[in-house]
């Protein structure tokens, strides 16, 4: 499992891997509703509604799935956002098959 540190030194939770991708949502993260993926060093902030790239990058494959995999999950994804802002564990959501 990978694990960025938070800046008040916790870790953050990761909530899905697929194909050598990681995606984590921080807590108490700021506005817009987002997550984080990563795969081979390169990592991306991803927005959930509408899912869209926000800041970073991944290689073009990577994104691709990333983006099918939110929009197949934003409610789920949504919901671990209303978690993580009140602090509480998060769900882990199906990965993409």
């Amino acid at each position: 499992m990978l694990a960025r540190p938070l800046l008040s030194g916790g870790s953050v939770p990761t909530i899905s891997q697929f194909f050598g991708i990681v995606i984590q949502m921080y807590f108490k993260d700021h506005a817009p509703p987002h997550f984080h993926a990563a795969y081979g060093g390169a990592w991306a902030t991803v927005r959930i509604d509408p899912v869209g790239l926000l800041k970073g990058e991944l290689p073009p494959r990577a994104l691709g799935l990333v983006t099918e995999w939110a929009r197949l999950h934003r409610a789920e994804l949504l919901e671990d956002w209303e978690r993580a802002r009140r602090l509480q564990a998060l769900d882990p959501i199906p990965p993409l098959e």
